[in-house]
């Protein structure tokens, strides 16, 4: 197949990329497809001949300075829009893939970017109507900077008790927006510290008969465009420094009194008369509601990409130092590189599964969202696209926590894994662990987001009991849980190692799962209301060990299953499926281990011969996936300018690379400013008493 794609730098790594089972760019292309991979490399190469752009691995930018060039850069981005509508339009794709790019140079720039032009353009956009177009326009061409205002100092998860208030006035037709308290402040807003002149605010729509109407989203304007100043009213400011993203300026703002005209209400879900009367096509609040909030939903797949892209860049990173570096060995013997070693392959290459099982996974339920947006543009009010609002929500309250959390985890063990080195802050993973925490918690903190995909799943179960409906979801991810009772009579049947490393296997194992803890949480949900426990109370104490556990297993096993039928799929390149095989295996027994106590538990495995299997399969498969390791991360690697961690280059120079960027660092042989203090003044020696 012919490649247009650059030969990757010859150098120590080639000792790896000889061994390869596969072609690399044949992976690229197969993944990617022709049209994104040019787009990638046109938006990744502009990105690299643009000055503006230049940095150095390491760097320890004031705050201050750090903002101003994350504005300067966003504003280039506008410049070279990247991405028309029209091309949105097409491929909606690309757009996930913009993100990719810039997250892989810098997230706060791409949150600031997106966050205007995402959260806020393309929300009014969907939630508001013809009368809003304004906004959506001067979104384009930065005349406005947006930013979404959900989330107050004293509530974050629970959206429904947000107290910012927005009370109508029929007699200048405005909404009066409020903020009760300081508590109430917004809070955590990105773009809104310093450089946001408008703001979508979700406040309680409260009209002239005093009855509420809960959660809405207005437009609010917080500063003069012409001076950045703050408009009357409006108390804005800037949070300060975070753990990471630091480019990104998030801020609080307190509303007293402000007026905004009838029309900056997005009426889409909910809208006032001019005389004060309320309007919505939902009969149901509930529905409205959740209507309100779609947006979310949609973030919460893409932080699950954003998680990935994190990973991706931690592996290559760790990868390639692994491939390179050289400790101990046999006795008389050269030293041997360290990805040799089972404990380094341990630690690493089933993240490097995880990273190609979770690819495919992003991608597909992306998909999956598109189609249901296009559903609410077409306005298909069938009982299908409900349902498949209702599934779509389920699996972005728990794919955001499979992928931030496994992230998280491969991360750190990357940093570890690179030793001293990888403590570096030029090597960058410090930077990578910092700027991926907080997908854990924004949009949704993982543990409270799971309960929603518990209880999703459950609702199926009082579904078949009561009204012996049969479980089945437009995207059929629940399918499986109508033959429960089969699947449950099941037991683990492989007999050997071997058998093991068929991804059918753990796939079959998760099945089992999500049945078992499904009707567990079930039972314990029954017993605690049994108990006199009303239903908060009842669902509060049946998380840890149940509903928690099922909504993981639930979603491990869609990434499972949707892995497993790519490899099988007759159209996946012959040449491509024995390594994405060994992937998948890996992935799915590696994730299964952490439920074996659950599997013992309920009988499905039983004495040590199962444990022995999984045990040995996973080390094989490590061990068998070793030459191909670095040929994988080739695959998703970007150019040494983009990734910016000179132990992670592409020519596998580690030393020269990181030794040349130590002595470029700023100040590195000049002796201390302060130099005079250590010469001068000795201290006297216990001569000091504290002072009680």
């Amino acid at each position: 197949m012919p490649h247009n794609m650059a030969d990757l730098p010859s150098g120590p790594l080639d000792f790896y990329r000889k061994k390869a089972s596969f072609n690399w760019k044949d992976m690229v292309f197969f993944l990617e497809g022709k049209d994104i991979v040019a787009f990638k490399q046109h938006v990744l190469k502009t990105l690299e001949d643009d000055s503006l752009f230049a940095r150095q691995p390491g760097e320890d930018v004031p705050l201050e300075k750090m903002r101003e060039l994350t504005f300067l850069r966003v504003k280039q981005l506008f410049r070279y829009d990247f991405l028309t509508r029209d091309e949105v339009m097409s491929n909606p794709w690309k757009t996930v893939v913009l993100s990719d790019c810039l997250g892989m140079y810098d997230w706060a720039m791409s949150a600031k970017y997106f966050l205007n032009k995402g959260m806020f353009g393309a929300t009014i956009a969907n939630a508001g109507s013809a009368r809003h177009s304004k906004y959506v326009a001067d979104v384009e061409d930065m005349t406005t900077f947006g930013c979404f205002a959900l989330t107050e100092l004293s509530h974050g998860s629970n959206t429904r008790a947000m107290r910012t208030t927005a009370t109508y006035d029929p007699s200048t037709q405005e909404f009066v927006i409020n903020s009760p308290d300081f508590e109430a402040a917004k809070f955590w807003v990105g773009n809104l510290g310093k450089t946001a002149t408008h703001a979508m605010v979700f406040a309680q729509l409260y009209t002239p008969d005093q009855a509420c109407h809960g959660l809405h989203s207005f437009i609010v304007p917080v500063r003069d465009p012409k001076t950045l100043l703050a408009l009357p009213g409006v108390l804005v400011g800037d949070m300060g420094k975070k753990l990471g993203q630091n480019g990104l300026d998030n801020g609080f703002a307190l509303f007293h009194n402000v007026r905004v005209p009838r029309e900056n209400l997005l009426n889409k879900t909910g809208d006032v008369a001019p005389d004060g009367r309320y309007l919505t096509p939902f009969k149901d609040p509930n529905k409205r509601f959740g209507e309100s909030l779609g947006a979310l939903s949609g973030g919460r797949v893409s932080i699950t990409r954003m998680a990935l892209v994190n990973l991706k860049l931690a592996l290559i990173v760790a990868i390639r130092f692994s491939a390179t570096r050289r400790q101990f060995g046999p006795k008389d013997v050269e030293e041997i590189p360290v990805l040799e070693y089972q404990l380094q392959q341990w630690r690493l290459i089933p993240y490097l599964a995880a990273a190609y099982a979770l690819e495919h996974f992003s991608k597909s339920i992306f998909m999956n969202f598109v189609e249901f947006q296009l559903g609410q543009m077409m306005r298909d009010k069938s009982e299908r696209q409900a349902e498949m609002g209702r599934e779509i929500h389920a699996i972005g309250c728990s794919s955001k926590p499979l992928g931030s959390w496994t992230a998280q985890r491969g991360i750190q063990e990357c940093r570890e894994a690179c030793g001293g080195h990888g403590y570096l802050a030029m090597n960058r993973l410090g930077d990578l662990r910092n700027d991926n925490d907080p997908n854990c918690t924004y949009e949704g903190d993982n543990n409270v987001l799971l309960q929603q995909t518990s209880n999703y799943l459950l609702s199926w179960v009082h579904a078949k009991h009561r009204d012996g409906v049969r479980i089945e979801s437009p995207l059929h991810t629940v399918d499986f849980l109508d033959d429960s009772l089969k699947i449950l009579e099941g037991k683990f049947t492989a007999r050997t190692m071997e058998q093991c490393m068929d991804s059918a296997v753990p796939l079959a194992a998760y099945k089992w799962l999500v049945c078992f803890l499904l009707e567990e949480s079930r039972r314990r949900l029954e017993e605690q209301r049994a108990s006199g426990k009303d239903d908060f109370e009842a669902r509060n104490n049946s998380q840890v060990y149940y509903c928690r556990s099922l909504a993981i297993a639930y979603i491990e096993h869609d990434c499972l299953q949707r892995f497993h039928d790519l490899t099988t799929d007759q159209d996946t390149p012959a040449n491509l499926r024995p390594v994405l095989s060994k992937l998948c295996a890996l992935y799915g027994l590696w994730s299964l281990s952490s439920h074996m106590a659950t599997l013992y538990q309920g009988g499905y495995l039983s004495g040590r011969k199962p444990t022995e299997f999984v045990q040995m399969a996973i080390l094989t498969l490590c061990s068998q996936l070793k030459d191909d390791a670095v040929s994988l991360v080739d695959v998703f690697a970007p150019s040494d300018f983009i990734l910016n961690s000179p132990i992670g280059n592409a020519d596998g120079q580690l030393y020269k690379n990181l030794w040349a960027t130590v002595m470029q660092g700023d100040q590195v042989l000049q002796r201390a400013s302060w130099w005079k203090e250590f010469i001068s003044d000795k201290p006297v020696v216990g001569s000091l008493r504290p002072k009680l």
